[in-house]
């Protein structure tokens, strides 16, 4: 019996708005990298949940550097018949044995100090990474390949742009090193084509934003996880610029919903925005979680805004995602921010220790 750490809520939520999807994986086996992070704990968890309530017989096998180590923080997922490790790092790993019918790639982190201290580690990670997972895709026999992009494809979004569609053809600068992340996904994509053209390989491609929810680290460069962690310890809130950004988040089981349906049902080698649509300023997002969390929170802004100054954007537009696979943001930002301190207040300090591996 699997005894979830989500919300049994939000794993419902989930199984609601993909319970028709999940028969293409009855008795099959799925691999995915990155499983023991934000994005990879959600999917071991709704996947736990929904091969459990729909009776699928599937298994899932989690690539880690460490799964004891891993393990020994998330003790409910040890011992679960359907969900076993292997060890290995992401560019290197050995290639377990048998079929695979279904390859998540989620691994490498979104992480700002990796980038800007190590570029060449962080290119090195996405894109050995990716060709050594669609290796493994090819060789296990899958058919369907998801990639965790990122919205950091397109480079700096335009101020004219409010909201980012899937055809902009912007970019990262090659010549700045720290367009790393952004151009090592640029490449992992390429990469997604080439196979998916020359082996046949389904590969679907989630350009990802930005998310809440549980198991988001709260002690990252992720600015809303630091404005929570804030506020859960009685503040203030803490905002490092001027408050003016514009970002928008979606809260991690609607990105579980959109990840699987991409997955399951995306068209191969088209990319899908993931996020919401609806932009905040860096400076309302503070001041939400101060008054979603708790009472009489301070925000403290660091900077004050440049007179006649463009914030800078980052909003997708997702009408490809509303459109073709009927995907829409069901839980609103107050509800999310809601629903993680829930998360960190019950599993305290278990929760604020969360770290990928």
């Amino acid at each position: 019996m699997f005894t979830p750490t989500l919300s049994p809520e939000d794993l419902d939520h989930v199984l609601a708005h993909t319970r028709d999807d999940w028969e293409e994986l009855r008795g099959q086996r799925l691999f995915i990298t990155g499983g023991t992070g934000f994005f990879g704990m959600w999917l071991v968890e709704t996947f736990l949940w929904a091969n459990q309530k729909l009776n699928l017989g599937a298994e899932a096998l989690v690539l880690s550097r460490n799964p004891a180590a891993f393990l020994r923080k998330m003790p409910h997922l040890a011992g679960q018949p359907a969900l076993s490790f292997h060890a290995g790092d992401v560019t290197s790993f050995e290639f377990p044995e048998g079929h695979f019918s279904h390859v998540v790639h989620a691994a490498t982190a979104a992480s700002a100090a990796l980038n800007a201290e190590s570029p060449l580690l962080m290119l090195d990670t996405i894109v050995a990474g990716t060709r050594r997972t669609l290796d493994f895709a090819r060789h296990c026999g899958a058919k369907k390949f998801l990639l965790t992009s990122s919205g950091a494809v397109y480079g700096p979004q335009p101020p004219d742009v409010a909201n980012v569609p899937e055809d902009y053809r912007g970019g990262p600068d090659p010549l700045d090193p720290a367009s790393a992340y952004g151009e090592g996904k640029r490449l992992a994509e390429h990469l997604c084509s080439v196979y998916a053209r020359s082996y046949g390989i389904e590969a679907k491609i989630a350009r990802c934003f930005a998310f809440v929810g549980p198991y988001l680290p709260l002690d990252s460069h992720f600015a809303i996880g630091n404005f929570i962690r804030d506020a859960l310890a009685g503040g203030p809130i803490i905002v490092r610029g001027d408050g003016t950004p514009l970002r928008s988040y979606l809260y991690a089981a609607d990105l579980a919903i959109w990840l699987w349906k991409i997955l399951f049902r995306g068209v191969s080698c088209r990319s899908y925005n993931v996020g919401s649509d609806e932009d905040v300023t860096i400076d309302y997002l503070a001041r939400c979680v101060a008054q979603t969390v708790g009472d009489d929170i301070a925000v403290n802004v660091l900077e004050k805004p440049v007179p006649n100054g463009i914030p800078a954007r980052y909003v997708p537009q997702v009408t490809r995602a509303k459109q073709e696979l009927g995907l829409m943001v069901s839980i609103t930002l107050r509800e999310a921010i809601k629903g993680i301190a829930e998360f960190v207040r019950k599993h305290d300090a278990k929760s604020r220790k969360l770290s990928l591996f």
